[in-house]
């Protein structure tokens, strides 16, 4: 587990996925705006594509993000369009309404920071979002990314096109402003702690 100040990035579990899918993707107004996708009604007990792993896919990771006091699911995190040749990736999450306004999101991208350029060796991470996501642009600009530019209607969502913001962040650039707690130090044969 990836450990952060108050969540911790796991692999999903297989009694994650009905969570995640009634509280994040049944939802049709949060799905609306998380995905670039129209909604649609998923069958129970079906293979969900955006919840199931599929670790073949050297492209994508996906976590589960638990609350680090209790172990709680709150959410899903993913690093994907993995490209090993320029070293980048984008970053995503989201979080159950119930874990929503605690700073969870803002320790979810400096967990996947973490991730992405220690853990990875990436050079490069970036984040799209929808314009009207004030929520998610502090998580991004308090964790060091940089607006890059705004993608003017460039996404439907619920009958209205909406513009994204492109935000990044280089290796070079990032500076974490917390310990993550990943595991014994150096000192004792666990990986090195981020510097």
């Amino acid at each position: 587990m990836l450990r952060g100040s108050t969540v911790g990035l796991r692999a999903r579990h297989e009694d994650d996925i009905p969570v995640l899918r009634t509280e994040l993707y049944d939802d049709v107004v949060n799905a609306s705006r998380a995905e670039g996708r129209p909604w649609r009604p998923m069958t129970p007990g079906s293979k969900d594509p955006r919840l199931v792993v599929d670790d073949s896919d050297q492209g994508l990771v996906q976590f589960s993000v638990v609350e680090l006091d209790g172990g709680a699911l709150v959410g899903t995190a993913t690093l994907w369009g993995i490209d090993t040749h320029h070293r980048s990736a984008h970053i995503g999450l989201g979080l159950l309404p119930s874990a929503r306004g605690k700073g969870y999101g803002t320790d979810v991208v400096a967990v996947l920071c973490h991730y992405g350029f220690v853990v990875r060796s990436l050079h490069r991470l970036q984040i799209e979002t929808l314009a009207d996501n004030p929520a998610m642009l502090r998580s991004a600009e308090r964790n060091g990314f940089v607006r890059e530019g705004v993608l003017r209607s460039s996404a439907w969502v619920m009958g209205e096109f909406v513009d994204q913001v492109l935000l990044g962040l280089l290796a070079g650039d990032w500076k974490p402003d917390q310990q993550l707690r990943a595991a014994p130090s150096a000192a004792n044969g666990g990986p090195r702690a981020p510097r």
